[in-house]
Order: C-alpha cells, then structure tokens, then sequence
C-alpha cells in the first residue's frame, strides 16, 4: 500500500513539474503568438486608418457648390475620429532595439497582449503635451524587452493618421509603480515609454522619456503648412481619470474576471487528460497518445491563457 501511495504521489509530482514547465514555455513564446496574430490584424487595420486619412485628390473644376463660402465655424473634430479602445492608432519604431510594432488605444491587459499600448487621457503620439505608451518587457511579444539599452539621441518614430513624427531620447529613469506623476504634462511635447522593471517582475517601472523633434501635430510645419488636428482622448478625459489608479499600468490587472474561466478550463484540461489517460488504458497506449496529445495542448493553452490573467499583471 505504501508503494503505491508513492507511486501515486510521484507522477502527482512528475505531472506537476512537466506542467510548471509547459507554462514557462507559453509564457516566453506561447504568448508571441497570441501578440504575433494580433499585430497582423492591427496591421491591416492601421494601413486602413492611413488611407481613411489621406485627402480626396482635387477635382478639376469645382462646382460652386463645393467653392462657395460656408457659414459653419465649427473646428472640433467629429466624435468618429475619436480612438476606440483596442483600436489601431500608431505605428512605432524604435531601430536602435529592433522595436517596429503597431500601437493600440489603451493600457488594458487585453489591450497590451496585442501591442504597446496608449495611454487614454494623454494625448496622441505627434500631439502637443506627453503622450504616453506602455509595453510588456518579457511576454506577449516583449516590445520592450531592451528598452533600457535606449541612449539619448537614439531615434523613436511614430506614425500616426497625421503623419510621421520624429522624437530624440532624452534620458531614462527607474521610478516606483506609484510614480503616476510621469504621464503628467511637462510643457513640452514628448514622449514617455514605460514598463516594467527588472525583467520578469513588475516592483519597479522603467521610464523612457524622448523629445518630438518637429512642431507638433495642429501646430505649423517648417513650410508654414497647417498641420489638422485629429480628436484625442485628451478632450475627453480629465487629469484626475489618468490618475486615479495607485501605480502606472494599474488598470493592466483583469484576474477578478479571469478566475471563472481559468477554474473551468482548468477542469477542462484535467478531464481531457484523464480521458487520453483511460483510453490508453483500454486500448494501444501509444495511439491514444497520439490522438490525445492535439486536443490536449489546445485545451491547455486555453488554460494558460486564462491562468496568466490570474498572475499579477507585468508589463
């Protein structure tokens, strides 16, 4: 009897060893995959933003319909332009560390397993003022995995619906989760890129501030060529709402919603398991393997996925 008791409690350990294991390998690379299929899709996307923002090509001869003097004095934009959480806004290059990703509206841990993430309540990247951008460092893609070899002078592109701009590093700084004060507005027009600090734990947040290099979007360009402003989700939010949660990225924590479905796929997969388990039994052990192995990484990726959302958030 107390064989088998061991016997049973060491495959309990083995099992539970090769699982910690597979959920390591998801964490560094399964969740590429997730952020990989995404990003193509948030490529089709952006490239369908640029083209809504190119201007109709001039007609010929104007009607006089279309020359005719209006009597609207209206200069805000239409609350479409706004940016959808989720939603594609910007592309952003950093060649110093191989960074060339899309940026999505929001800081959500839904929002950043697709891409870098833009920060609602400041605004746009091209924009006047400190528009700011998280990024994971170590999962889903790692977009910000080098991020402290950044130097200043070191060349950050963003594209947005308003065109190309161009920021210069500044400097970089390790600040305290709570040091929410970083997304403030300075005066300036920057950029502010934050993750987590060190790698593979979320004590610390590592700032990256740069500086736009040209005038900014709604101002005037170098060839005196008024630049149009697009509506920012700065219009809409108030100081107080980008503050209000405890640290930077506090809003990235979703486990409450998570904890029902990571216990049912958990069950899930254990079923599965026990189900190849009996009929390898029953029959050729090497077949049912075979035929379970497919249906059972699926299920259990599903259980990653939701399990990851238990863990607290890292960007």
């Amino acid at each position: 009897m107390p064989c088998r008791v061991l016997g049973f409690l060491g495959r309990v350990l083995i099992a539970s060893g090769v699982l910690v294991l597979l959920f390591v390998v998801y964490q560094l690379w399964g969740t590429s995959l997730v952020e990989t299929r995404a990003q193509d899709s948030l490529e089709d996307d952006f490239a369908t933003v640029l083209a809504a923002a190119e201007p109709p090509p001039p007609e010929s001869e104007p009607s006089p319909a279309a020359t005719a003097p209006t009597t609207s004095t209206s200069t805000s934009a239409p609350e479409s332009l706004l940016p959808q959480e989720g939603s594609a806004v910007a592309r952003l290059e950093i060649p110093a560390i191989g960074v060339d990703k899309i940026v999505v509206e929001g800081v959500s841990q839904r929002d950043l397993r697709r891409g870098p993430g833009h920060y609602p309540g400041t605004p746009l990247p091209g924009q006047a003022g400190n528009a700011a951008i998280a990024g994971h460092r170590t999962t889903y893609g790692a977009p910000f995995y080098r991020l402290d070899e950044l130097e200043p002078g070191d060349v950050i592109r963003v594209t947005t619906r308003e065109g190309e701009f161009e920021y210069k590093v500044t400097g970089n700084e390790v600040v305290a989760p709570t040091r929410v004060d970083v997304l403030d507005d300075f005066g300036d027009d920057r950029l502010t890129l934050t993750t987590c600090n060190p790698r593979y734990s979320a004590a610390q947040r590592l700032i990256v501030t740069a500086r736009l290099d040209r005038p900014p979007a709604g101002s005037t360009d170098a060839d005196d060529r008024p630049i149009p402003p697009v509506a920012t989700p700065a219009a809409t939010a108030t100081p107080e709402a980008l503050t209000a949660g405890s640290e930077i990225g506090g809003s990235l924590d979703d486990s409450s919603a998570a904890l029902f479905p990571a216990l049912l796929w958990g069950f899930a997969t254990a079923g599965t398991a026990g189900v190849i388990w009996l009929a390898g039994r029953k029959w050729r052990r090497g077949t049912a393997y075979a035929l379970g192995v497919v249906p059972f990484l699926i299920v259990l990726f599903v259980f990653f996925e939701n399990l990851n959302r238990l863990l607290p958030p890292s960007v």
